[in-house]
């Protein structure tokens, strides 16, 4: 085997280790985060810095890369072909192959091996690994690609604005490869992420919470007006003790005349405790302190702000004619995000769904029908019209609606189990297995 031929065969083998190179790091840094690369800095990783310029200025260095696989893929054609043939001619001989074909046998095989060790060793592998560890290499490659993007700047920037002309021909815009994600596209890559082990499921359960914030109103979290506890202005000692007694709130609204469409503020309890307790009688209108009112259909993080900046825990909400549709405390909104806050006076407090059995569960009235939705995959027509379950059974029986009617809609039966005058208090859900649990239940 002469020297032109090892150089050929030594050349061959640089080729398909730098096409190698670029496919990996082609690869490597369109997959890894830059939220990743800056916490890597934020460690005092000094490769992630050389990695952020590189990942910072995608599309240059895909450019590069490409640059890259392109020639090393030209030098494997034109060197590595030539290079094999020369070493099969010989083996040809011995064998005693006439010309004609050797000629075409060792143009053939020496197609098929570099073709071989192109797409497999230079292109397939690189590429696998680079997917499965992106931060590896990136962190291992980004070093020698941008010095590569240096010393290739110009026919970088050529090839570039010639792209660019030719996709302006055709009215095509070029974009760079900064994107945003879509809320939907969020919540699939924690759902993966949970999956994945890299969040648990409190974690996963409070980021859902923050989407879901978003879109909440006044009127899907406040406590309605039928279930207002309130305080008189004019109430004397013994009556608030008695209310306090029974209701063990931190704070009430105040009514004039018990009338809670004219609720003229709250009072803290605390502060009348502690007047209370060192013998001053000072009356119930002394610790009334204003109320900021919002709208049914204000948004939680707004009232939220509203709260934050008037020092107040609670927000007094109004419907569409000026009158008290129900309340909405901080307590109410944190636990739109963090889930049920309970505190000494909650131990006898119910959750609002709870199962009693295998396919049986009891809801609160009170609880939103995209919440059902949500953990029960119904899906409830009049969702865009009513909000709670308590409203749709209302809807669905019309009127006279007493306890243990019953409503069959898709694969479950609900049925009114607690009311309070016209208030659909609790509703229980059974789930139908078959057309003859569905006969059972429904007798």
């Amino acid at each position: 085997m002469d020297i032109i031929t090892l150089t050929n065969l030594f050349i061959l083998v640089i080729l398909i280790v730098l096409t190698a190179f670029f496919v990996g790091s082609e690869f490597a840094v369109v997959k890894i985060r830059m939220s990743r690369i800056d916490q890597l800095i934020a460690e005092g990783n000094k490769k992630a810095v050389m990695a952020k310029k590189v990942a910072g200025n995608l599309d240059y260095y895909l450019s590069a890369c490409q640059l890259g696989i392109t020639v090393t893929a030209l030098g494997l054609g034109a060197l590595g072909k030539p290079a094999i043939e020369r070493i099969l001619y010989p083996v040809f001989d011995l064998l005693n192959v006439p010309g004609s074909v050797s000629s075409i046998a060792s143009y053939a095989i020496a197609f098929i091996l570099v073709t071989f060790l192109h797409v497999v060793v230079g292109e397939m592998a690189p590429k696998t690994l680079a997917i499965e560890f992106p931060e590896k290499l990136t962190l291992m490659l980004s070093g020698p690609l941008y010095w590569f993007g240096k010393i290739m700047y110009p026919f970088i920037w050529a090839l570039n604005g010639a792209s660019g002309r030719i996709l302006r021909i055709f009215g095509v815009k070029p974009a760079g490869h900064e994107h945003a994600y879509s809320e939907e596209e969020l919540k699939i890559v924690m759902a993966q992420s949970y999956q994945g082990g890299e969040l648990n499921e409190t974690e996963l359960e409070y980021m859902e919470n923050v989407f879901a914030f978003d879109e909440r109103v006044a009127k899907d979290i406040m406590v309605p007006r039928t279930s207002l506890i309130t305080l008189d202005q004019d109430m004397n000692r013994e009556d608030i003790i008695k209310v306090l007694d029974e209701f063990n709130y931190t704070r009430y609204p105040v009514t004039i005349d018990g009338d809670k469409d004219n609720i003229v503020g709250m009072v803290n309890i605390k502060k009348m405790l502690s007047n209370m307790a060192t013998g001053r009688n000072r009356q119930l209108k002394e610790f009334i302190r204003d109320l900021p009112i919002v709208l049914e259909v204000t948004r939680i993080q707004d009232i939220l702000y509203k709260m934050q900046k008037e020092r107040i825990h609670m927000v007094l909400v109004i419907d569409e004619y000026g009158g008290t549709s129900g309340i909405l405390t901080m307590e109410d909104i944190l636990e739109e995000l963090v889930g049920e806050i309970r505190d000494e006076f909650d131990a006898d407090e119910v959750e609002d769904i709870q199962s009693i059995g295998e396919y049986r569960y009891l809801v609160n009235g009170r609880v939103l029908l995209e919440d059902l939705e949500e953990q029960f995959g119904i899906s409830f027509d009049e969702k865009e019209t009513i909000d709670t379950i308590g409203g749709w059974m209302q809807f669905q029986l019309v009127d006279n609606v007493q306890l243990d009617d019953q409503v069959e809609y898709g694969k479950y039966v609900w049925t009114v189990t607690e009311m309070d005058n016209y208030q659909i208090k609790q509703v229980a859900l059974t789930r139908l297995e078959s057309s003859e649990d569905a006969i059972e239940v429904l007798n």
